[in-house]
């Protein structure tokens, strides 16, 4: 073979790797395929731990087994294990299965750079319900902003939440009681040790969820565990008071509604507990029901490994981790207050003629429309203020915002932006969730919204490409980004005297 053969047979085998299929890529358990789409590449329902199982339910996530060959992944996985709620706001797409640690990665096929910033996305429903498979859930858009977008699933109900003294005595010093914690930290890991492969940077990872994935953000950013796994973070609807969805039982008492839950369904013992069929388990607990089951489901719990402290306690301490934040609710939020009267309901903020010039200065409102204001406000909105007051204090950078867009269609039905419905705005997946119905106006906020998120998940500030300036939070000023009917706009806070009560009612 003559030379110039030869080194045309180098250069050819140095140079293929560069020009290897874009839907191909290698992780630490083996080669996969994805699929390319409007310049989007997408791999769906990839293992990140072995499936919690048999032995492994009720246990830590386990490494994924290794496969060989090249494992083909154009399908979501199964979401995990529950009973969907009929009126979710993003019904799932697959069938529920305990087999569910999966994850789904999208990036552009065009890259503008070799490492690109990377957002890692946590599913709400009231640790419950909810998974990844979604239509509104897709990260498409986000990659075609130059993000590598990573969803995945963690365990739920019974399955995810879960304590009993045996547990803790069948392997003495893991961690028990948080799975579904353990999973986002799990895959969390995952994104840090195998992102590079798609194109991701693991030095530029942005962790957001709503409702109670914005708590996970929140209970992530004060776990031991998850320290240095990534790098920014975004709450949607996620509270922020121990009052709200943050967890707050200790072990003893999960343990106790273990034992009791285990009693209602006839066993003892934990071998006992892992025969029971994935239905039985969940014993109809959802988003409908988790109130009714409160004597045998604990929800998160403080378990002193996974979380060791209510994340209001960490946060009021500066114990959170120093990275940027934005958080926000939406302006007809969620939440809970009592009250048959005007009187009653106003009565905690102690000063009623205070309270009645907040939330009803003209004497004519609805008390079905301020008992809503008034839950909102405690479980969802003020909260939201009080971490970006509290992370601005610790030197952090803040954005807060707040969510008042309503799609065209709904305006007739809905007063304001009710809980989750910034979503498919967010992700700017309102085709997917309006169809037919769906406005100019209706893109034109989801694309403002989708930039300003996928900007701070490049650097930590949403400004940028001529979008209305949305200024950091400052507890003096008090000013926030109002996504409106006329578009995004800085104002000053102007709820600001309901929040000032309901933030007095903490202290």
């Amino acid at each position: 073979m003559s030379k110039s053969v030869w080194i045309s047979v180098i250069l050819v085998a140095l140079i293929t790797p560069l020009f290897a299929a874009v839907d191909d890529a290698k992780v630490a358990t083996g080669l996969l395929k994805g699929s390319v789409s409007d310049g989007v590449v997408s791999f769906l329902g990839i293992p990140f731990a072995a499936p919690p199982t048999g032995e492994l339910r009720w246990r830590p996530p386990q490494p994924a087994a290794t496969w060989s060959g090249v494992r083909t992944v154009t399908e979501y996985g199964h979401d995990c294990m529950q009973l969907p709620f009929p009126s979710d706001a993003a019904p799932l797409g697959t069938t529920p299965s305990e087999d569910c640690l999966v994850l789904n990665i999208w990036g552009p096929v065009k890259r503008t750079a070799s490492q690109l910033p990377v957002m890692v996305w946590i599913y709400g429903g009231g640790y419950v319900n909810g998974g990844s498979s979604p239509a509104v859930y897709s990260g498409s858009q986000f990659a075609k902003r130059g993000v590598i977008f990573v969803s995945f699933n963690y365990r739920l109900g019974r399955f995810g939440f879960f304590a009993h003294p045996a547990l803790d005595q069948e392997h003495p010093g893991e961690p028990h009681g948080n799975y579904g914690f353990m999973d986002q930290i799990a895959a969390l890991e995952w994104v840090r040790d195998n992102i590079r492969a798609f194109g991701g940077d693991p030095t530029n990872v942005t962790v957001f969820g709503e409702s109670a994935g914005g708590g996970s953000v929140l209970t992530l950013m004060t776990s031991p565990l998850a320290k240095g796994l990534f790098q920014k973070a975004i709450i949607e609807s996620g509270g922020g008071r121990s009052s709200a969805i943050i967890p707050d039982r200790t072990i003893q008492e999960s343990e106790a509604m273990g034992v009791a839950f285990a009693k209602k369904a006839g066993v003892s013992g934990v071998d006992a507990l892992r025969k029971l069929p994935a239905d039985a388990v969940v014993d109809s607990l959802n988003m409908a029901t988790m109130f009714a089951a409160a004597s045998t489901y604990s929800g998160p719990m403080v378990d002193g490994k996974v979380v060791v402290e209510p994340a209001e306690q960490a946060f009021r301490a500066g114990r959170e981790a120093k990275i940027p934040v934005m958080i926000g609710a939406n302006n007809a939020d969620i939440g809970f207050a009592m009250g048959n009267n005007i009187e009653t309901l106003l009565k905690p903020f102690g000063d009623i003629d205070k309270a009645r010039a907040a939330y009803d200065p003209s004497g004519k409102g609805k008390l079905s429309e301020i008992r809503s204001q008034v839950g909102a406000d405690r479980m969802m909105v003020e909260p939201a203020r009080f971490i970006a007051q509290t992370v601005s204090k610790h030197g952090q950078t803040a954005y807060e915002y707040r969510f008042s867009y309503v799609a065209e269609c709904m305006r007739a039905q809905w007063k304001g932006a009710p809980h989750a419905t910034e979503i498919p705005f967010v992700f700017d997946t309102v085709k997917a969730k309006y169809g037919s119905e769906l406005t100019e106006r209706d893109e034109a906020a989801a694309q403002a919204a989708n930039a300003y998120w996928a900007a701070f998940a490049r650097s930590g500030d949403p400004n940028g490409e001529g979008r209305p300036k949305w200024p950091a939070y400052h507890a003096s000023k008090d000013i926030l980004m109002e996504f409106t009917a006329e578009g995004p706009e800085a104002v000053a806070d102007p709820w600001k005297m309901r929040l000032d009560l309901t933030e007095s009612l903490s202290h």
